[in-house]
């Protein structure tokens, strides 16, 4: 007899294969003496869709929400249905006694092999594989001592109630305002509170006023200080600055308290996922998702990282013991004479990483043990990689030993005080390039201060008065959205990067630069959408219950009953809604067979007109093309247009204007040959102009 193991990915299964001795590759399994192995695509499963429980709800209707099962369907992906079909029929065969689960040890994996198990169906025993790591060593041990398959029902139960709330919630709310206001307005029980946020800082910023005021340094010869009154350093009316410096000019001051203290800071905890992804998001600009894909790779590809999708910082105890043994491995390439000296003798762990209390499903990101092929990294993975690495071995640095003095200096009435710390043992810091020999003090100014005492006098041998404003709160980069939805518990690590790629995809929010900025749409959403789903402290209750479910002290069913009745209210609140909506990219165009403005929508492929009657349905897309050619002023990427004069390149935003020129090559000196090639098709090039570059690229193809 055999088992039947399944896994998430092709990938996974080709390794697993490899160590359990599966060497018979067949189209959809590898097959070896004691175990079939065989792979999903992600999820091959997925919750019907309305109109497979009635065909009415194909067309979307007010007057049919909201859609409420009484029991949620669920049914085969047809992209997939090919791989899910050659799954059942290894299911049954007679020959495979049990099925191992060996998709990634968390909730969506434990989904993804639970709804292929219901729907094959599976009745036969089964078992939990959960590894860390993709690692040969790791999948053995693994493999000696798989888990009762029930022991994550609760697991299980959690993700089922996930999945259904955001169907429920999601899909009964975004039909409903779709509806209502006859635009494509989606929302979410995470993905709206999200939007809230960017959009409530958006408006903090608008509102900003800024507020000017003005700060008073003293040059004592040997440090400068700042003036405060009642500990505050700035002032808000020029005259007093002013003033306060006049007073003081010439004057001879005497040192009224000098403090110094000692800060011993341990080194930082290892990464869970969000930290990571908000730390690569800082120093390198990667989105959420990227790292995260990024790190899928150093997992599964490289077997170099333990599980990403971690939302712990910890290790637990039996891992400490393998610590050394990792320490060893990394010490290669630019990190043999960091984690070298470490790895000698008994390394000693200087980090409180080790706490079993603070360990969820998984521990933090660390390495894995392998010894790396750095050689075989892309860049960005190189990146990523060795930000785990030096975070890793920095549990084993000494911690960063820094003295820290603030001085207060009293002349003509006035106080200043002046701070400087000054690093005695750089420790981990030198390791993660934090290590400098001062660091800045509380108002921006890097000094180091020399050996003073208190009733020392000094004197001002000058003094200054700067203009300055208040600023408004910075706009959120997904480094610190990612802080706010750790805050509030929206979504979990494994689920905030999805959630913001969709405010993008959705045109509720766009990317400039590093910044998330909404868009006209956002505002206009979150005035349309019940207030009960804006706010963040209901969806952090929901997933502060899926976690209690999770973990066994939650109930499944009253759960999903609340989530209904909630579902139910909110379609509610919308229908009876007397809000407007204006679409924020229509144009003066009419649609030709309804009459209606048109919509603006920018893709990949060129400029899309669509009209806003989802009844009606209208499309057209431009005849112009966006080529390689880019505007002398703001860079972008300029759209092949014809005139009366012939050709021309012309760029939407600023208008500038060029003829159609060059030397056929593309980019910043021609056009792009090949989008030429696919306007000549639609419309022949006529003038003289045209025909010398038909014969110029005919001529280039001959040659």
């Amino acid at each position: 007899m055999k088992a039947l193991v399944l896994t998430e990915k092709p990938s996974v299964a080709r390794d697993i294969a490899r160590v359990l001795g599966c060497k018979d590759k067949q189209k959809s399994c590898y097959e070896g003496p004691r175990h079939v192995v065989t792979w999903a695509l992600g999820h091959l499963v997925e919750l019907a869709e309305p109109e497979d429980y009635d065909k009415k709800y194909a067309v979307w209707k007010l007057e049919d929400l909201p859609i409420i099962p009484k029991k949620m369907r669920l049914k085969v992906i047809r992209q997939t249905a090919h791989q899910f079909k050659a799954i059942r029929q290894l299911a049954q065969r007679r020959d495979l006694h049990e099925l191992i689960i060996a998709t990634d040890a968390g909730r969506e994996g434990e989904l993804v092999a639970r709804w292929i198990m219901e729907l094959l169906p599976w009745r036969k025993p089964f078992k939990r594989l959960w590894i860390s790591s993709q690692t040969d060593q790791a999948i053995k041990e693994g493999f000696a001592s798989l888990r009762p398959g029930h022991a994550y029902d609760n697991l299980y139960d959690s993700a089922v109630c996930r999945a259904e709330a955001d169907w429920l919630i999601g899909l009964n709310v975004t039909r409903a305002l779709t509806c209502k206001f006859n635009a494509q307005l989606a929302a979410g029980r995470v993905q709206t509170p999200t939007l809230a946020a960017i959009v409530k800082r958006e408006q903090e910023i608008r509102q900003f006023q800024p507020v000017d005021y003005w700060t008073v340094e003293a040059d004592f010869g040997l440090f400068r200080g700042l003036c405060r009154q009642q500990g505050e350093p700035r002032f808000f009316r020029k005259e007093e600055a002013e003033a306060a410096a006049a007073r003081v000019r010439g004057q001879t001051g005497r040192i009224t308290a000098v403090n110094t203290r000692e800060r011993r800071e341990p080194p930082p905890l290892p990464y869970d996922l969000t930290e990571l992804q908000r730390e690569a998001n800082r120093r390198f600009g990667f989105s959420a998702r990227e790292t995260l894909a990024i790190l899928q790779r150093l997992y599964e590809q490289h077997k170099l990282v333990t599980y990403p999708r971690t939302d712990s910082r910890y290790l637990s105890s039996d891992i400490a013991v393998t610590l050394p043994g990792r320490l060893r491995a990394v010490a290669v390439g630019p990190y043999a004479s960091l984690a070298g000296p470490l790895a000698q003798g008994k390394p000693q762990l200087y980090s409180k990483a080790v706490d079993d209390a603070r360990v969820t499903d998984h521990h933090a990101i660390i390495p894995t043990g392998e010894k790396p092929n750095l050689a075989q990294l892309t860049g960005g993975e190189a990146k990523i990689f060795d930000l785990i690495v030096r975070r890793f071995i920095a549990l084993f640095s000494p911690p960063c030993i820094s003295l820290h003095t603030t001085v207060t200096v009293t002349v003509a009435g006035e106080q200043f005080s002046a701070s400087g710390t000054i690093i005695r043992q750089a420790g981990w810091k030198e390791l993660l390039g934090k290590g400098p020999e001062t660091e800045a003090d509380g108002d921006g100014n890097e000094q180091v201060l020399p050996p003073l005492q208190e009733g020392q006098t000094v004197v001002v041998q000058g003094c200054r008065v700067q203009h300055g404003q208040t600023q408004p709160p910075p706009r959120y980069t997904e480094a610190s959205l990612l802080t706010v939805m750790e805050k509030h518990n929206l979504g979990t690590p494994a689920t905030r990067a999805e959630i913001i790629e969709k405010l993008i995809n959705t045109e509720t929010v766009e990317r400039r630069g590093n910044q998330l900025v909404p868009t006209g749409k956002a505002h206009q959403l979150l005035d349309l959408v019940p207030a009960e789903l804006r706010s963040p402290e209901m969806t952090a209750k929901w997933e502060r219950r899926l976690e209690d479910i999770a973990r066994g002290r939650g109930n499944k069913e009253e759960f999903l009953a609340d989530i209904r009745r909630q579902a139910a209210a909110m379609v509610k609140e919308v229908a009876q809604s007397q809000a407007e909506y204006r679409h924020h990219n229509a144009i003066r165009s009419r649609c030709p067979q309804c009459g209606q403005f048109l919509l603006e929508k920018k893709t990949q492929q060129g400029t899309v007109l669509t009209c806003p009657d989802r009844q009606c349905g209208y499309r057209y897309r431009d005849k112009r093309l966006l080529t390689n050619r880019r505007c002398p002023q703001c860079r972008q990427k300029m759209e092949l247009r014809e005139g009366k004069a012939g050709k021309f390149f012309q760029c939407r935003p600023c208008n500038v204007i060029e003829m159609l020129a060059g030397d056929g090559k593309g980019g910043e000196q021609g056009p792009d040959r090949r989008l030429v090639r696919q306007y000549q098709k639609e419309k022949p090039l006529t003038s003289s102009l045209g025909d010398a570059l038909k014969a110029a690229l005919e001529k280039r193809d001959d040659n």
